[in-house]
């Protein structure tokens, strides 16, 4: 086990205890790249950097050519898509992700606008809010049920599973789900889900939740041809990426009427720009990527990364490691 100290840079905030216990182990600078003022300070750091610590911010080839002494990148997040992989398979550099932490919290967030736009919630509190419940409700703003419905579920990972789990045992849906890999189905889902085409679960689900990872291959995924795929009058509803989605073709397909509704947690472009139509469209309920924001979840996968750095940077292996070898 190596004991020297190292350079570390924290460019996103963690809890106190948790740079305490880094900064008794190795020099720290903490830096946020995302603020002009702070910009500076983090790139000249990255050059002395065995290790980097955050997330929420894309690190490519040229903002870590220079980090030559670069070891190890724990991002806190699952996701990886801030991060260009091939370069640092090449460098050798490990990348840790935080999976498994947030599988629960992010599925309550998915089935929370499974219901919320189904049954039309924020668009019924805002009409209590301001002043317009004057009498019941019409047919005009009645929801639709979520129990017994069919939900198809994109990616079937822990995450995909977790919202499997809690339509088909707590709902009653019946659910049907595509993944690109032949992923095994846990015990308590056995009997209760249907392998299926992507075609096939676009055309048959009532509500299609997306919980698929970005990469090469599912950017732009969600296109005009896979909305018109979908079943008329279904809901869409993403709680993965931004850029699986082409923004452009959930529009035409939510103004045409072929689409009911869609609950959208992240956006192509975050935060979402102040023009763009999806975030006052009244068929879309709109939230600020707060799959994994409790506070539990957000100290957990701070914990995690603490851990994965300190382990890559004492010569140990880490808890969790992305595999580079897949790319």
């Amino acid at each position: 086990m190596g004991t020297s100290r190292k350079h570390v840079v924290v460019f996103r905030k963690i809890p106190d205890d948790l740079l305490g216990r880094i900064a008794e182990r190795h020099d720290v600078v903490v830096a946020d790249p995302r603020r002009a003022d702070e910009l500076p300070r983090f790139r000249d750091a990255l050059r002395d950097a065995c290790g980097l610590i955050g997330s929420s911010y894309k690190l490519g080839a040229s903002e870590l050519a220079e980090a030559v002494n670069l070891r190890v990148i724990s991002s806190i997040s699952v996701g990886v898509d801030n991060y260009e992989l091939p370069f640092l398979k090449q460098r050798g550099i490990t990348l840790c992700h935080t999976p498994g932490v947030l599988t629960e919290t992010t599925a309550d967030t998915v089935f929370a606008l499974i219901i919320a736009t189904s049954r039309r919630l924020v668009e019924l509190s805002n009409h209590v809010r301001e002043g317009r419940w004057t009498r019941n409700i019409g047919d005009d703003l009645f929801g639709w049920d979520v129990h017994g419905k069919t939900l198809g579920v994109l990616g079937f990972g822990r995450i995909g599973q977790a919202v499997a789990r809690r339509a088909a045992l707590g709902f009653e849906m019946p659910v049907i789900y595509h993944d690109p890999f032949d992923v095994p189905v846990p015990a308590v889902l056995d009997g209760r889900v249907q392998r299926a085409s992507f075609d096939d679960v676009l055309a048959r689900a009532d509500i299609v939740a997306l919980t698929l990872p970005l990469s090469d291959e599912t950017r732009g995924l969600m296109d005009a041809r896979a909305f018109a795929t979908m079943k008329p009058g279904a809901i869409f509803v993403n709680g993965s990426r931004g850029a699986i989605v082409r923004e452009d073709a959930l529009l035409a397909a939510l103004d045409s009427g072929h689409l009911r509704a869609a609950g959208l947690d992240v956006f192509a472009v975050e935060p979402l720009p102040h023009d763009s139509p999806l975030r006052s469209h009244p068929k879309v309920t709109p939230l600020p990527h707060i799959g994994s924001a409790t506070h539990e979840t957000r100290r957990a996968m701070a914990e995690l990364a603490t851990e994965n750095l300190l382990r890559v940077l004492d010569g140990a292996a880490p808890v969790s490691a992305f595999d580079l070898s897949r790319i």
